[in-house]
């Protein structure tokens, strides 16, 4: 089941809050948790709340600390994007919500809805956030002020703005459309909209869409003289009461709201009077401007009335006060039951409920952002803690990938090196490194070493290994390492930052050894680009690999993809698709693919086939048009290293795209390792992804 909706809005003033409302009440009507989260909320004071969050918490009586149901605020995001620091942002919403995912068994999702950003700004927004929580979404927009045609065009862009990113929209509803015009606008957007879009039109409703004399009286700096029990009545039109009060009355309409100077004793009292009136309509509340009071005889005769609507007096003009309250949009407080309820009534008539509760149970998400991947990389290796070592604690990057892991508190560490020299090289690099969760070990002078040199000996004299050939061995910081791997010291080994990767494997491959149905190490990097994560194998191992080795490096590839939550689709690349290619090379590609198929037939794979056609949908069914792989691979398996190394290479500099890995294949325990030219985020994603391996042995 899906487990959260996100609504998006295409401009400000949509009223999504009637949505979200409406949507709130429906779901906790069907599911017995439910959560709600807004990524990113208006600035707040010090002590303050959100309005949408106190809202809904408060009418709906949810179990969410304010600081859980938000991540971050208007101005904090705008500064992180000026740094170009989107990552942690979408780093800090993901946690988060993904905190409120675990509770509850749904989470209604509020996009944003702020003022004073563009349009394009928000809306991009709304799309890289639902992309990266892989929750599917529902588009609001409002009809004020548009044409038919304008406010079709602002849907469908907003619709189109999420599919070319393969975020799902499940619904498009369209608000504060005029009442007569609710089914020309279905008829339009069922039209321009794919028939698996729900589509729905909510007509403006003047009770949400005007004020209460609450709002007025916060936007205004009121004060208020009476009725202060009525504050939340809503307001309707409102009138200047300049004339003379026998023609005044002739202006009055239900729920009017009386704008005069304060010395207008007959309006304020002819007003009053027409309230209690049968034969005159109910009004809200009166504004008195100028900064003028009545007189006391005036007030006390208000005071003896039976009913009193809200009095409020403001310092500025009448002119000045009619304009601003004309411009004030009116929102829904926790307080205000009355428009809650309308919200709630409203989006139940005009939304087709069955269906979109359908919709909501049904979705499923399809494949995984490089975000997400991330998140859940970390999430996994926390849960279930895993001991790496680390060679190279000569190297700065090193030592700096270690203060971070610390930080982040996902795995247990021990650094290969000289402790004296790491404390001198932290304190170079001002890092913050807690040296009582790490153990620094020197070879010679561990307490293992005479027992990892027998152990080694034993392990190797056939081969010709003498003991003093094992102790000097035993110095070497990767053969030490991978003997702490072999004995149970440690539960993965990550190196090759200052060392060649011969000689980060070479020792695996003496004494951890393969797995007994594998014959062959390989390697895979995950591929994280803009809006998936693929894997790519081998990039690093294999020169050459038969066609047996090939069939055995997808598998391994396979099951590595399934195993860090990726289905694997598997392509079995070459410079030819389908069974047009003839060449030796086309023909290894070809006889791999067969034996996959013979060994695995659970697995889905495509070969041979050429790189555009496993990526591109349209190519693929161009080429392939049968083929369950083409257009849509996550697994990628290149016939030699040449083509391998340098094609992931090229992904990552072309694009962007984060390579994690190389990830070791087919080994009785994990070894992984790095490029010497890797970054400090390259090591600390490399000893995630070990502890991982780790956990599955």
């Amino acid at each position: 089941m899906n487990k959260a909706i996100y609504i998006a809005t295409s401009e400000q003033n949509s009223g999504k809050s009637i949505i979200t409302l409406g949507l709130m009440s429906m779901l906790i009507g069907k599911t017995a948790k439910v959560g709600y989260f807004r990524p990113i909320i208006e600035d707040i004071e010090e002590g303050g709340f959100d309005n949408h969050i106190e809202t809904v918490i408060g009418h709906f009586g949810l179990d969410i600390a304010f600081e859980d149901a938000f991540a971050i605020t208007k101005s904090k995001l705008i500064k992180k994007k000026n740094k170009g620091k989107i990552g942690e942002v979408l780093d800090l919403i993901i946690e988060k919500y993904k905190k409120l995912e675990e509770r509850f068994d749904f989470v209604l999702v509020e996009g944003t809805g702020f003022s004073g950003e563009g349009t394009v700004i928000e809306l991009d927004m709304n799309v890289l956030i639902a992309k990266n929580l892989g929750i599917p979404t529902i588009i609001v927009g409002s009809g004020v002020g548009k044409t038919l045609e304008e406010l079709l065009d602002s849907l469908y862009l907003a619709y189109d703005s999420f599919k070319v990113k393969d975020v799902e929209v499940l619904a498009v509803i369209a608000n504060k459309v005029q009442h007569e015009n609710i089914d020309i606008v279905t008829t339009g957007l069922r039209k321009s909209l794919p028939e698996s879009v729900l589509v729905n039109a909510i007509p403006l409703i003047h009770n949400l869409n005007n004020p209460t004399v609450q709002e007025i009286v916060k936007e205004l700096d009121a004060k208020v003289l009476f009725g202060e029990a009525h504050l939340n009545n809503q307001t309707g039109n409102f009138s200047v009461g300049a004339m003379q009060l026998r023609n005044y009355l002739l202006h009055l309409k239900e729920n009017s709201l009386v704008i005069t100077p304060g010395d207008r004793a007959d309006i304020i009292l002819g007003a009053l009077q027409a309230n209690e009136s049968a034969n005159y309509p109910t009004i809200s509340g009166i504004v008195l401007t100028g900064n003028i009071v009545p007189e006391v005889s005036i007030l006390k005769l208000i005071e003896g009335l039976s009913t009193i609507v809200p009095i409020i007096a403001v310092e500025e003009g009448t002119y000045y006060i009619t304009n601003k309250i004309g411009s004030i949009k009116s929102k829904i407080y926790a307080n205000n039951k009355q428009k809650i309820e309308i919200s709630i009534s409203t989006f139940e008539k005009y939304v087709d409920l069955d269906n979109l509760a359908e919709k909501l149970i049904t979705f499923e998400a399809e494949g995984m952002t490089p975000k997400m991947f991330q998140y859940n990389l970390v999430k996994r290796a926390r849960q279930h803690r895993k001991h790496i070592v680390l060679p190279e604690g000569n190297d700065d990057r090193i030592i700096m990938a270690a203060s971070r892991l610390l930080e982040m508190d996902v795995v247990d560490i021990s650094i290969i090196g000289n402790k004296k020299q790491i404390e001198s090289k932290v304190a170079e690099l001002g890092l913050f490194f807690d040296f009582s969760k790490v153990e620094i070990i020197n070879p010679i002078a561990s307490e293992h070493y005479d027992d990892y040199v027998n152990t080694y000996y034993e392990l190797r004299k056939a081969k010709n290994v003498t003991l003093g050939m094992a102790k000097d061995l035993m110095e070497d910081v990767s053969y030490f390492g991978t003997m702490m791997v072999y004995k149970g010291h440690a539960d993965g080994m990550v190196s090759g930052a200052a060392h060649t990767t011969q000689h980060t494997i070479l020792p695996a491959l003496q004494f951890i050894k393969t797995k007994p149905n594998s014959s062959v190490v390989s390697s895979i990097f995950f591929m994280c680009l803009e809006d998936r994560v693929s894997v790519f194998g081998d990039c690093a191992i294999n020169p050459n690999p038969t066609a047996e080795q090939l069939a055995e490096i997808a598998i391994s590839s396979a099951d590595s993809s399934l195993a860090f939550g990726i289905e694997p689709k598997i392509a079995m690349l070459s410079y030819s698709s389908g069974s047009s290619g003839k060449g030796d090379e086309v023909d290894k590609v070809r006889t791999a693919t067969e034996i996959v198929r013979k060994k695995r037939p659970d697995l889905k794979i495509e070969g041979p086939i050429q790189y555009d056609a496993a990526v591109d949908m349209a190519v693929g069914k161009s080429k392939l048009p049968n083929s369950e792989v083409a257009g849509q691979a996550s697994v990628l398996i290149f016939p030699d290293l040449n083509t391998g190394n340098n094609t992931y290479k090229a992904v990552q500099r072309e694009t962007g795209a984060l390579a994690i890995g190389p990830m070791l294949q087919g080994l009785n325990k994990p070894v992984n390792d790095l490029s010497r030219g890797c970054t400090v985020d390259d090591i600390i994603n490399t000893v995630v992804i070990t502890a991982i391996q780790a956990q599955g042995l």
